[in-house]
């Protein structure tokens, strides 16, 4: 699929894209299985990249499906689990922003492209103040409006009606499966952050958002990518 012409709006995930909480996630949610008698590792935490919160908290707890949880227990979990993220992010800076991050929302917003966050965290309107980056955003999608968690393309489709862009003007650029899975299911150009592999049906896949552009081949650092339909071959970083 090409890139967009003309594209008039870039949608960005957050978390493995512009910053990275993953670890801070990572930790809270293991604090809180081991707690639990629950097991939970690096492995078991990939499962969750890109599921909202409480669609994380369902894998875990289906780890003892002996068990039965009511939806007061969960939410009191799942709001556990929140209240020491939020403690973790307390160090989070400007300085916590990925390579590129902050160059690619100048280069948009330089390029007069509409730009819009669809992160599925409750956080992010915390996590962006705290990177310094809030007022490059023309929308941020609101999670806890949403019905549906990526792969659904909900959060996409909202993010590009709140900008008023025809979805086939927009590129997505995500670093999950389920992130890259959401903007095609949008009818979205998919910009893919990180192993190639590991990112099906992506059009383009980088490693970096450094030197990333809204035009067509106007980007650096792609990563290794392998042939095949719905995948832009490129060459190694």
């Amino acid at each position: 699929m090409p890139r967009p012409d003309p594209c008039r709006a870039v949608i960005f995930d957050l978390d493995g894209v512009l910053t990275d909480t993953a670890h801070l996630h990572f930790l809270a949610w293991r604090a809180l299985a081991e707690s639990l008698g629950l097991p939970f590792d690096e492995a078991f935490n990939e499962r969750l990249k890109g599921v909202d919160r409480m669609g994380s908290l369902a894998l875990i707890l289906a780890q003892d499906p002996a068990r039965r949880w009511t939806e007061t227990e969960r939410l009191a979990l799942a709001t556990r689990k929140n209240a020491h993220y939020q403690r973790l992010l307390g160090g989070l800076g400007p300085g916590d922003l990925l390579p590129g991050a902050a160059e690619a929302l100048t280069t948009c917003r330089a390029a007069g492209k509409r730009i819009a966050l669809a992160s599925v965290s409750h956080n992010a309107p915390t996590v962006l103040q705290r990177l310094g980056i809030t007022d490059h955003f023309d929308h941020v999608v609101d999670a806890r409006t949403l019905h549906r968690s990526k792969p659904d393309p909900e959060i996409f489709l909202r993010a590009a009606a709140a900008l008023g862009v025809p979805p086939a003007e927009c590129i997505g650029v995500e670093d999950a499966q389920a992130g890259i899975d959401a903007i095609k299911a949008a009818g979205m150009y998919a910009v893919g952050l990180g192993r190639a592999g590991a990112l099906r049906g992506a059009d383009e896949v980088l490693a970096t958002l450094r030197g990333f552009e809204p035009s067509e081949g106007a980007h650096l650092a792609p990563a290794h990518s392998p042939s095949g339909p719905g995948m832009r071959k490129v060459a190694p970083a």
